[in-house]
């Protein structure tokens, strides 16, 4: 990793390491359940960073990431492309090949991408492409559609999904600006909305019109991200857990977020984060489908 004075230089902050204390949670997950959001994050010496990017994370490697698993009782995972590599999949595909039956993948790839090139990918484990809508210069509420729709169209043969990392709040007409996009979208942080603007916001309204139709999913993932708390049990995104649980269920997954990069302040423990799930979703039933029915049915588990 670049040391302090490299990334001072460069006005690029450095990230806090994620929790390294293992603990069993509360709650006992069924078999197969699933981490749908977490990321590996180097080693920087063979897999160099973007200059590109905003933050620096700490080494956070695979043999980290699957203790962290096993103490969970998690028994599959989906890897997201972090921001830090751009559309360079080296170290994505490199972890998706230690476990390819238990492990899946969401890349980032250009619009120039080949049909070769995702037919790999797509052997490889990779499941999705995941497109940073937070860190664009375009103005709040526009989205480049031609270029999602062009990329779409290339990944819509393989039953693949379109991953946006973005604000439901900043894109009030969501549902008509997706409509008959050609395929599923998935949404992070329960909607990515600061909970102070409420359940209500146009926003989130129309994502979860978008769930009721079966257009979009939504991962139950950084609670942090969004409450107006600074520790656990963020008990404000309790409201928007059972707004997305109502509007179905159907379209739900949970991640862990690890090892939460740019968390500032408080570093939750990933033990505790899986035991927000006994207030989203109190019934077991549900819970399971959410853990386990629903991630194969999106990533494509055998």
């Amino acid at each position: 990793m670049p040391n302090k004075q490299e990334s001072n230089r460069s006005n690029i902050p450095i990230c806090q390491a994620p929790d390294p204390l293992l603990k069993k949670p509360d709650l006992r997950v069924c078999w197969g359940a699933t981490d749908c959001h977490a990321h590996i994050c180097g080693p920087h010496s063979i897999y160099p960073y973007s200059p590109q990017r905003i933050y620096t994370p700490p080494d956070a490697l695979l043999p980290q990431y699957q203790s962290l698993l096993e103490t969970l009782g998690i028994e599959r995972a989906v890897l997201v492309q972090p921001s830090i590599y751009a559309d360079d999949n080296r170290a994505l595909l490199n972890a998706l090949g230690t476990n390819p039956k238990h492990l899946r993948g969401v890349a980032v790839v250009n619009t120039n991408i080949t049909d070769s090139y995702l037919e790999e990918l797509h052997h490889a484990g990779v499941r999705g492409v995941r497109c940073n809508i937070v860190d664009l210069a375009d103005a709040k509420g526009i989205l480049p559609m031609d270029n999602l729709r062009y990329l779409a169209d290339k990944i819509a043969p393989f039953g693949w999904h379109m991953e946006f990392l973005m604000h439901a709040n900043e894109f009030p007409d969501l549902n008509q600006i997706l409509k008959e996009f050609p395929v599923p979208v998935v949404l992070g942080h329960l909607g990515y909305i600061k909970t102070s603007h409420g359940i209500h916001d146009r926003g989130f309204q129309n994502l979860l019109a978008l769930m009721r139709e079966g257009r979009a999913w939504v991962k139950l993932t950084g609670p942090y991200r969004i409450s107006s708390f600074a520790q656990p049990p963020y008990s404000d995104t309790n409201a928007f857990a059972q707004a997305l649980l109502e509007a179905n269920s159907n379209q739900l997954v949970w991640g862990s977020d690890w090892p939460h990069v740019m968390v500032k302040g408080f570093m939750p423990n990933d033990a505790d984060l899986l035991d927000l799930l006994i207030n989203w979703v109190p019934d077991s039933l549900l819970r399971e489908k959410i853990l386990r029915e629903n991630p194969a049915r999106l990533y494509q588990f055998n």
